[in-house]
């Protein structure tokens, strides 16, 4: 095979069958993908849930992950946070011309070992690729498709006055890890994603209580947007606590020196879960045994005030709204 992506991997003939072969094949090689027909052919048995995603971030490598790795958590988290169990993913990739095969090949790696780490299998896909500077070295489109089981009943409509509002761990390190990455400040931070897949924490949770009414993974616009929208949609009240959010030292000091709020970063291995306080207890003792959810912390509760607003307690003792944000603090996130 030849080191670089050129337009004949494109084409539809002998190279591309080489590609798919060489990479695609080796990495995501199973019973249902290995049929090479035009749409997979599986089996559900009840009631189903379905997203879509395009992954387009900018570098395309990063401190805790890949556009790969995080092509697979942020379509696995997506189905978790109705409370589906993930079973299948597709993929889509536009690859941009040049680029080596060596990167591809990474890239592809790190999906097959998310998707295994979570449980899912990838059984179909499609490759295209397009002139130099016609695209951004690569991105990726995934789809996925779970099973949600009998009792539960998850939405962003079903936030109450009373609940509890719990993050699963430490907020804007996704954002900030980018952040470094793309801008090249002279600034050192160890500064990590959190780019994985929660599909596995929330069962434990949910094999536990089914009593949650809202999950959500706090991706773009962070837990500000996430929270906002629920708001909104719920038609009820936010109250957050600032001393209760957890947040890195590092990536607090990052967002104070550049003048950026954490709550509106990016986070990509976290989730929301809203609860009513009688749940809370089991919750927390499944979230802190597991591996993404040791962090987990209790930063708010759902009111009857302010509705469709979010409202955080500061920690000088006043309240100040956190809005929804109007535009992105950086784009290409995720």
């Amino acid at each position: 095979m030849q080191e670089i992506i050129t337009l004949a991997h494109g084409s539809g003939g002998k190279t591309t069958g080489d590609l798919i072969k060489n990479i695609f094949i080796k990495h995501f090689n199973n019973d249902i993908l290995m049929k090479n027909e035009d749409a997979a052919s599986f089996i559900l048995s009840g009631r189903a849930a379905f997203t879509t995603d395009s992954f387009v971030i900018t570098p395309v490598f990063f401190k805790g992950g890949n556009i790969g790795k995080l092509a697979v958590c942020g379509t696995v988290n997506d189905l978790a946070a109705v409370g589906a169990v993930p079973l299948y993913l597709g993929c889509g990739f536009i690859i941009e011309e040049g680029l080596p095969l060596k990167e591809l090949e990474t890239i592809v790696e790190a999906m097959a070992d998310t998707a295994k780490e979570a449980g899912v299998r990838i059984v179909t896909g499609d490759t295209k690729v397009v002139q130099k500077n016609a695209a951004d070295k690569i991105f990726i489109n995934t789809s996925g498709i779970g099973i949600i089981p009998d009792g539960i009943d998850i939405s962003g409509y079903n936030a109450k006055p009373g609940d509890k509002v719990i993050i699963t761990g430490t907020v804007g390190d996704h954002g900030c890890s980018i952040l470094l990455e793309r801008e090249k400040f002279d600034i050192y931070a160890d500064i990590r994603s959190d780019c994985a897949p929660l599909n596995k924490m929330v069962g434990e949770v949910l094999s536990k209580t089914k009593d949650i009414h809202v999950m959500r993974d706090p991706t773009r616009g962070g837990v500000a947007a996430t929270l906002n929208e629920i708001a909104v949609q719920s038609k009820v009240g936010i109250k957050l606590y600032e001393d209760r959010i957890p947040v890195n030292d590092q990536v607090r000091g990052l967002c104070e020196l550049l003048g950026m709020d954490p709550l509106y970063m990016a986070n990509e291995g976290k989730m929301l879960i809203i609860a009513p306080e009688a749940a809370i207890n089991d919750i927390m003792g499944v979230l802190r045994n597991t591996v993404y959810g040791t962090k987990s912390c209790i930063i708010g509760e759902v009111t009857d005030e302010h509705e469709s607003r979010v409202v955080m307690k500061t920690v000088a003792g006043g309240n100040r709204i956190v809005d929804m944000p109007v535009g992105d603090q950086l784009p290409r996130i995720c």
